[in-house]
């Protein structure tokens, strides 16, 4: 376990990503991902009221739902930490105070739960001001009702503001970020919004880990298969450049040395950089889930770190 910046949880070193649940792993799969997680040590979920909006037939909160029944199930609330987020359902949309009081009441009641450890705004909502999103979220965190606050999707002077907007009004700040970041997604976060994260002592839980499942080296040249249904293999294969080549002949040569999956490589390469608390990664089924739990006991040499750095610029 390490400390999540300055929220005072202390998480395994991989964050489980829900957007699966109710999507691409029904209720059973759901739970069989849940349960090995939770076996392994894992503590902490990511989920969001938008997830699987998506889906044909679903209109959001599926994954909250089956979070929330898990738990029931296990009686394991008070050991599992869950994050989730507000500004993307369809029928919750945006970070108005009205929008973010009704949100988390419905988000608590799908997760049968009476708190939420960490509270996302989803992504920033610029028709609304900052300082009215921070004092709804800070009546949530007085109340009770919210532990932590979090900011995904944030550029950083948008987020230097909103921490400058709560630090001189007295309202709780964020204290994590979620960014995309990846081997191959590297200008989000690098850069402006790193050193604000390192500087305001801010964990980083970047989501797309394994950039839609690219990293796991299942997509590789002549390996394209027509029934492949993934819902992600198109956004995969828009990687299949001679950098992503580059990229996967080094997590292979890194992976081979200390005989693990890519993936376990991908996103150990993810905890070696500057704030980044654990990575977010999602299984759809406990076999997946192996690979991202390896990369929890991989610690990755300054050399391997470098090479990685190299292959993907």
């Amino acid at each position: 376990m390490a400390p999540l910046g300055t929220t005072g949880l202390d998480i395994y070193p991989l964050c489980l990503g829900g957007n699966v649940f109710g999507w691409t792993a029904d209720r059973e799969q759901s739970f069989a991902v849940l349960d090995a997680f939770a076996a392994a040590g894992g503590n902490l979920i990511d989920t969001a009221d938008a997830y699987s909006a998506w889906a044909p037939g679903n209109s959001g909160g599926e994954s909250e739902t089956i979070l929330g029944e898990w738990m029931a199930a296990r009686g394991n609330r008070d050991t599992i930490h869950i994050a989730t987020k507000v500004a993307k359902l369809p029928a919750r949309p945006g970070l108005s105070a009205a929008n973010i009081h009704a949100a988390v009441d419905d988000s608590l009641r799908r997760l049968r739960t009476d708190h939420l450890d960490i509270y996302y705004a989803h992504h920033d909502d610029q028709t609304v001001p900052l300082a009215e999103t921070l004092g709804a979220f800070d009546e949530l965190v007085r109340a009770g009702k919210v532990r932590h606050l979090g900011a995904s999707q944030y550029t950083a002077p948008r987020l230097g503001e909103a921490l400058a907007i709560s630090d001189r009004e007295g309202l709780a700040r964020y204290e994590v970020v979620q960014p995309q970041y990846n081997l191959m997604d590297r200008t989000v976060y690098e850069g402006d919004l790193a050193d604000l994260c390192v500087r305001e002592k801010l964990a980083v839980l970047p989501y797309y880990g394994l950039a839609m499942g690219f990293l796991t080296g299942k997509y590789r040249p002549g390996t394209t298969d027509p029934t492949d249904a993934s819902p992600r293999a198109a956004g995969a294969r828009r990687y299949l450049d001679a950098r992503g080549l580059q990229v996967l002949s080094t997590l292979d040569e890194v992976a081979a040395i200390h005989s693990v999956p890519v993936a376990t490589v991908a996103l150990a390469w993810l905890r070696a950089q500057p704030a980044i608390a654990a990575p977010i990664a999602s299984a759809r089924t406990p076999h997946q889930l192996s690979a991202l739990l390896a990369s929890a006991d991989l610690t990755l040499t300054p050399t391997e770190v470098t090479r990685l750095n190299a292959a993907s610029q």
